[in-house]
């Protein structure tokens, strides 16, 4: 089989070929869409050794020739923003529907607005007896900082406010957030963006990692609890980058067991399944906090496409295993039909 593109791990392979050593062809071929920061933190040496080892071949798509014109490809994987990138993606899986497309472009779009990646949370209301999953107070603010005081006085939202952009878009500053904690430094904020009541939730954060049906959760280090005293005798805005990163790992600090027992796995697995088909996606994560003092109430305060793989635990070895199971899947379906 002949490939177009970069094939990242053809310089190894030809110097195999050299040395006489027999390669099998691959089993799976994906082409890849990504971006540089993407494919230098998930396409790691260890990741592509072990596909390798499986039969997974990652092959880099070209940007500047007809997606049409490269492949064959068994699975289209890509994180690339712009109107032009999708209208690519959609005709060229019009044309080859037989290709997996991870994700399709019109799903992952629903992320890329804050206002409308939680509604599914909200919509969903989960509550079992594991616990309830609900999201923050919030309210979306698209114009003009002048309005934001009273915006926020008619939603009953309380001190400390969270604000995010409302829009994601991969960049950095689309994952920065500021703390507003009193009335008057609302009108230094700058919209369009999402103001959410704060939760106090004993500094750490859960990231819920999803791969498929494969579920990872980690502890990561958040913002701070803010009493009451800060609230009164704090005024203006604070303003932080990325708070949650892998640098920020809480999984092996000497945490209160209160704040660092994770979240019940059924109700994770309840919440992954009931997203994965409201959502679409199957390549995303949710950053989830525990109300403090209250330990079954939860809050989904972020959900994330295509997230920080490389970050995740034993992620080649996920990653690589639901990659073979989709195409496992595949035949399966077409040997029923046929």
């Amino acid at each position: 089989m002949r490939l177009n593109g970069e094939i990242s791990c053809w310089n190894e392979e030809q110097r195999e070929n050299e040395r006489g050593a027999l390669v099998s062809p691959p089993k799976l071929v994906v082409g890849y869409a990504l971006t540089s920061k993407k494919v230098k933190s998930f396409l790691q040496p260890k990741l592509e050794g072990l596909a390798r080892k499986k039969g997974i071949m990652f092959v880099a798509i070209d940007q500047n020739r007809p997606l049409s014109d490269q492949g064959p490809f068994d699975i289209v994987l890509h994180k690339l923003t712009g109107k032009e990138w999708r209208q690519i993606l959609e005709d060229y899986w019009e044309k080859h529907p037989e290709v997996t497309v991870l994700d399709p472009p019109g799903a992952i779009q629903h992320l890329n607005s804050r206002q409308s990646m939680l509604q599914d949370v909200a919509d969903l209301n989960l509550s079992n007896c594991y616990g309830r999953v609900g999201v923050p107070k919030q309210l979306v603010i698209t114009k003009d900082p002048s309005s934001i005081i009273h915006a926020v006085d008619r939603a009953g939202l309380t001190f400390p406010i969270v604000a995010k952009p409302l829009v994601v878009d991969g960049s950095a500053k689309s994952h920065e957030l500021s703390l507003a904690f009193d009335q008057y430094s609302l009108s230094m904020l700058e919209p369009p963006l999402v103001l959410q009541e704060f939760v106090n939730h004993g500094g750490v954060l859960f990231k819920v990692y999803i791969v498929g049906e494969a579920i990872k959760v980690v502890r990561r280090f958040s913002l701070p609890d803010v009493d009451e005293s800060q609230v009164l005798n704090n005024a203006g805005v604070f303003r932080f980058p990325r708070v949650s990163c892998a640098a920020a790992s809480a999984d092996d600090a000497d945490l209160d067991p209160a704040v660092a027992e994770l979240p019940p796995r059924p109700l994770l697995e309840r919440l992954a399944r009931e997203l994965r088909w409201r959502l679409g996606l199957r390549l995303f994560n949710i950053d989830i906090i525990r109300k403090h003092g209250i330990r079954d109430q939860y809050y989904v305060i972020d959900i994330n496409y295509f997230p920080g793989y490389g970050k995740m635990p034993g992620y080649e070895q996920i990653f690589t295993d639901f990659l073979l199971g989709l195409m496992k899947s595949k035949y399966k379906r077409r040997s029923s039909s046929s």
